[in-house]
């Protein structure tokens, strides 16, 4: 093992020197997030407020969007003040705080496009067995389930990273990310690797596998339907379609990343690639349930019609 030493603050050393481009690149990025906070609040809001939407659907949106909010809120903050900063330096405790923020954010992610997936074969698959099998206690026990398995893996995972001995203080990131950590370790741990295997496996890949299944059999089930059902279930799937195509690409880029030698590859290019999960689902997903499901657009155009009429007043 190489001398360790304990570094009480980690470096972020994938800012780049923008001069005063940094100013317009804040701006940029504090209306990003602010679209961000109100799109996903204004989702939330509609669907506690109609009744007609408290259908377990449209509650499932409802934990995609502040799980949005819950991300965008891990990242943003530090990332805005970093951008007007010289120095990014990070405590170990924030840095494996924003650690554990982030992977639970995109963790859930998968964990509720997966419970939406089934959500849409039950009704689709098994449309008379719908209410039963998704009752009200269905829906929440299928949420806490949803919430609770990332936040406990990833409790373990952050105690077992922040144990590491470091030989060095600097991630080639913006924000704080667990595989930067254990290179910089001065160790390797069988343990921590097959934990972390293990982990990914049950977290990212069961979800994947389970997915594609779900859609796999709604695709067979509609075959065998008419036009008018199959246009039906398309309007009600395709948002998902959408959501869960988006987030694969996104969290792809930053897995793929990982895999590169950062020397190698442009700062802009590795920025973009590493920070697309934790920006572009936030900002699409509202606006992808937002305009294709009826339910919720008929809402949405309501709130806009009545603040135009008060404005015209």
């Amino acid at each position: 093992m190489e001398n360790s030493t304990l570094y009480l603050n980690l470096n972020l050393t994938l800012f780049m020197d923008i001069g005063h481009y940094r100013y317009p690149a804040f701006v940029f990025c504090f209306l990003l997030y602010g679209f961000i906070l109100s799109a996903n609040f204004a989702m939330i809001l509609i669907i506690i407020r109609e009744s007609t939407l408290h259908e377990p659907m449209y509650i499932f949106i409802a934990f995609l969007s502040a799980n949005s909010l819950y991300g965008s809120t891990g990242f943003f903050p530090r990332f805005l003040v970093d951008l007007l900063s010289d120095n990014h330096l990070m405590s170990r405790p924030a840095c494996f705080t924003q650690i554990y923020v982030i992977y639970t954010y995109a963790s859930y992610e998968l964990t509720f496009l997966s419970i939406m997936a089934y959500d849409r074969y039950v009704a689709v698959c098994h449309p008379l067995l719908y209410h039963r099998k998704m009752s009200a206690k269905t829906v929440y026990t299928l949420a806490f389930v949803a919430w609770i398995c990332p936040a406990c893996y990833l409790v373990l995972s952050v105690i077992l990273v922040a144990r590491l001995p470091l030989c060095g203080d600097s991630i080639q990131r913006v924000y704080c990310a667990n595989w930067n950590i254990v290179k910089l370790s001065c160790v390797t741990n069988a343990v921590n690797n097959i934990i972390a295997t293990l982990g990914a496996v049950i977290i990212a890949f069961l979800p994947f596998g389970f997915i594609l299944y779900t859609y796999l059999r709604i695709v067979i089930a509609c075959w065998k339907k008419s036009s008018e059902v199959r246009g039906k279930v398309i309007q009600s799937c395709f948002p998902h379609v959408i959501s869960f195509v988006i987030y694969s690409i996104t969290s792809f880029s930053d897995t793929a990343l990982n895999r590169q030698n950062l020397d190698e590859t442009k700062p802009v290019v590795s920025i973009l690639l590493s920070v697309e999960f934790l920006i572009i689902p936030p900002v699409l997903n509202p606006v992808v349930y937002g305009l294709k499901l009826p339910e919720i657009r008929r809402h949405v155009v309501q709130i806009l019609c009545v603040k135009q009429h008060f404005r015209a007043k």
